[in-house]
């Protein structure tokens, strides 16, 4: 709004006006072109701190990484802490690339400030050689961009390789069986109905496959498919999908005993046992599953290594005695109580051999003997724990047979 005053303020003459005109067109463009400055140099120092941030979440990976690699897997704790620190990798990779492009974008706008480009870490992502290729060829000038000649002959090409995704596509197989009658006896031929995996056939063995692996392997409840199979234009209802599930299941268990029979049929057997969250009714659950290894390959054994999954709900002895009830051989675990009854004397069919568990034996001293822990309290400032030094000489001796295992892995008892 202009104040009456500020109208009496201005010249009568037109060209003193645009004069004045022309003078505050000109100040405002000075100010623009200064807050288009301040906004590019504000862009670029939000980039490199943002680069600086995703530079300091790789490295704290890669020395996890490497620590857990030198001096062996502490605990369960440390793959999940490995696991959050990849997450937040990934999230500070993401957002340095955004600032980045913001950053470029601000500049663009500018002649003053100077651009910035992140250092990208040499990852270098190469494609399989598996993958089919599909070769798309521009159509190549028929004119010199420079002098408008027609004589143009090849010189060489540039090829730029993009990985794609072709999206997964639905599709209903009609199998038809045809009828015919005899016209000699008035019976009807016709060609058996063709095998399903489960009953009634509605699902093929491609998409039954899909539907255990995702609720299985990548622990995808049913609800949560069938929401995306809907957005796909394929609703299936939740129903249909659980009773898939269970026919799935009830076919593949010959296919597990089998399993478990090799597994249980091993000389001697790793297990042990981790925790599993289970939503129940106003809380979450702590349930177990519990896993048996038959791997002979450090002893350069031919059998085929195997693993064989149980679950529970809570942590009893009853369990593993009721998954070892007809094994007998050498048993290689932890200290769990429940273990217990396998070893007694009098067992039948025959006592299982306890094989000490030289990992676990370990975690108790790590933890009095964990200088890079009291590292990390001394420069966050808490109190630091007591390092005992038998701890450090029983870790160091352990690890020293950890070292010799890796050097004779895979090697057979005569060597």
């Amino acid at each position: 709004m202009v104040m009456d005053g500020d109208l009496e303020a201005l010249p009568d003459d037109v060209a003193a006006l645009k004069s004045a005109l022309m003078t505050a067109r000109a100040r405002n463009l000075e100010i623009l072109a200064d807050r288009d400055v301040v906004a590019a140099e504000l862009a670029v120092a939000r980039a490199r701190a943002s680069e600086d941030l995703a530079l300091i979440a790789h490295q704290k990976l890669r020395i996890a990484k490497l620590e857990r690699q030198i001096y062996g897997q502490r605990s369960e704790r440390s793959v999940r802490l490995i696991d959050q620190m990849e997450l937040q990798l990934e999230e500070a990779d993401a957002a340095a690339t955004e600032d980045e492009l913001a950053a470029e974008m601000a500049v663009a706008t500018t002649t003053t400030v100077a651009g910035f480009v992140r250092k990208r870490r040499t990852e270098r992502n190469t494609f399989p050689e598996h993958l089919p290729r599909e070769r798309v060829v521009i159509d190549p000038p028929t004119a010199c961009d420079c002098c408008g000649g027609a004589r143009l002959r090849k010189l060489g090409e540039d090829v730029t390789c993009t990985l794609e995704s072709i999206p997964r596509s639905w599709k209903v197989i009609e199998t038809v069986r045809e009828k015919f009658t005899c016209r000699d006896c008035e019976k009807i031929s016709q060609a058996p109905a063709p095998f399903h995996v489960i009953p009634r056939g509605w699902a093929g063995p491609s998409l039954l496959a899909m539907i255990h692996y995702e609720k299985f392997g990548q622990h995808q409840p049913l609800n949560r498919q069938a929401e995306r199979y809907a957005r796909e234009g394929v609703p299936i209802s939740l129903s249909t999908m659980a009773d898939a599930v269970g026919a799935g299941c009830a076919a593949l268990e010959p296919l597990l005993r089998l399993v478990e029979g090799h597994v249980m049929a091993a000389e001697r057997l790793h297990g042990d046992d981790t925790t599993v969250p289970v939503l129940a009714l106003g809380k979450c659950d702590i349930a177990r599953c519990w896993v048996y290894v038959r791997d002979d390959r450090p002893f350069r054994g031919s059998d085929a290594p195997s693993a064989m999954f149980y679950y529970s709900r809570n942590r009893k002895g009853e369990h593993p005695q009721a998954h070892l009830a007809d094994y007998g051989g050498i048993l290689q675990a932890d200290a769990f109580d429940g273990y217990g009854k396998l070893y007694e004397g009098g067992r039948s069919p025959s006592p299982i051999k306890e094989a000490a568990c030289w990992v676990h034996a370990r975690r108790p001293f790590f933890a009095m003997a964990d200088l890079t822990e009291n590292a990390r309290r001394r420069a966050a400032g808490k109190k630091e724990i007591v390092v005992s030094p038998i701890a450090v000489e029983i870790v160091r001796r352990i690890d020293a047979l950890f070292g010799i295992e890796r050097s004779i892995n895979g090697q057979g008892s005569e060597q």
